[in-house]
């Protein structure tokens, strides 16, 4: 993770739970200083921060996944030859390996800000379901 993207989880905007995880990330997180030399190049002008700084340490890393959930920042990450997912497609994809239950995710980010298409968790739960049979 960029330091760009902890300060932003971190921001006193940032719903309580969310500041208190970045406070004391786990073992497994990395944060990464990322320069942002590469602030005027025309495909990041509309991206904040922490959307440059995902991108540009994702290139960096030759990263297999980007997580983002903002549609241009995603836009611009495909562009650039990346992989993305964003919160949904992450929880589908550890359902799928049995590490989270579908519905009871879906139902716990449902109780939050998060903004998301229904009729996508929808999709998403019947194909499990059909999965399943």
């Amino acid at each position: 993770m960029p330091t760009a993207v902890r300060d932003e989880l971190a921001d006193k905007d940032s719903p309580v739970m969310v500041r208190e995880w970045i406070t004391k990330p786990p073992a497994w997180l990395e944060i990464h200083f990322v320069s942002m030399a590469n602030i005027g190049e025309t495909s990041f002008l509309r991206l904040d921060d922490g959307e440059r700084a995902a991108i540009t340490l994702a290139i960096s890393l030759g990263a297999d996944l980007v997580l983002m959930d903002e549609r241009q920042g995603s836009s611009v990450a495909r562009a650039k030859g990346l992989a993305v997912t964003g919160t949904i497609g992450v929880l589908d994809l550890a359902a799928g390996l049995g590490f989270v239950d579908l519905q009871d995710a879906f139902d716990r980010l449902k109780r939050t800000s998060f903004r998301y298409p229904p009729d996508v968790m929808e999709n998403l739960l019947q194909q499990r379901k059909e999965t399943k049979k």
